[in-house]
């Protein structure tokens, strides 16, 4: 069973110190002995404070770095040998951190805290962390119920080998879970319910959001096994090429230029991909 004494919670905030007056004093109840930290990352509101009047610790930074970065930073600084991160916006409480630390003493390196459909943001989000999870899900060949949710439990050594693949901005949880998957380190999923977050809710952003959703769909490839994402789109425009000459060539007995393209296109997608293998490989084999 995991020791108080060995757990670390880690919290990344920005402007959350409503957030975190529901948080702390749940936290340091149920685990008086935990080290808990606070990330403040570059609040401009009452955070720093309301964490020191709970008696925690506090990393603060002079601005914002991103949530990832705020991750990174919790990760290097905590004692414990188990890490849990939670969002600091009260959607989250002690009750459910007990459940992911249950899970973990099985035996499992990492445990995530999956949200159902109402746990989502907003309908369009919902829709598209359905997609990541079933992208996900056949990239690893396991089951991803919630590739995004930030809301997890951690061996640290295990964490700390990925600590350079995570970005300091967004989706530091689709690249750790798809980093342990790729290492072969057991991930569990327990469901967990989420309660309205504190504050300003989340707002659709057409633009800023669908680049950030084609950035993930990438980053879960290049993680894992970009052939398994490449070598698909290789074979569709193959296929697509082949179609195309033999209409061609029915009708006209012509082997055009969109052909040519579109072959060429297949090649150079699976060789692309290839490349995009081998780098993955070296970078794990590094981390070993």
């Amino acid at each position: 069973m995991t020791s108080p004494t060995s757990l670390s919670i880690i919290l990344p905030a920005k402007n959350e110190a409503e957030g975190l007056r529901r948080t702390l004093p749940g936290l340091r109840q149920r685990f008086p002995e935990a080290e808990i930290i606070v990330v403040d990352d570059g609040s401009g509101d009452d955070t720093a404070s309301v964490a020191a009047s709970h008696g925690v610790k506090i990393l603060r930074s002079h601005y914002s770095m991103g949530n990832g970065a705020a991750i990174k930073r919790g990760a290097r600084a905590a004692s414990g040998q188990v890490l849990v991160f939670m969002d600091a916006d009260g959607q989250h409480s002690a009750e459910h951190v007990q459940q992911l630390l249950d899970k973990l003493d099985e035996g499992y390196d990492m445990v995530v805290g999956a949200r159902n459909a109402s746990g989502q943001a907003t309908f369009a989000r919902g829709l598209a962390n359905g997609f990541y999870n079933k992208l996900a899900s056949w990239m690893t060949g396991h089951r991803v119920e919630d590739l995004t949710s930030g809301f997890r439990a951690v061996r640290a050594d295990k964490f700390r080998e990925f600590l350079h693949l995570l970005p300091n901005g967004f989706s530091y949880p689709t690249t750790s879970t798809m980093a342990f998957f790729r290492s072969a380190y057991p991930v569990a999923y327990v469901p967990i319910p989420v309660a309205r977050r504190v504050g300003t809710s989340s707002h659709i952003r057409p633009l800023k959001d669908g680049i950030r959703f084609l950035l993930i769909i990438f980053k879960i490839a290049s993680l894992y096994s970009p052939l398994k994402l490449f070598a698909p789109t290789a074979a569709a425009f193959f296929l697509a090429g082949a179609g195309w000459y033999g209409y061609t060539f029915a009708t006209r007995h012509q082997f055009t230029n969109m052909s040519t393209l579109l072959f060429s296109a297949a090649v150079i997608i699976f060789l692309i991909g290839l490349v995009s293998e081998q780098i993955t490989n070296l970078t794990y084999r590094r981390d070993e």
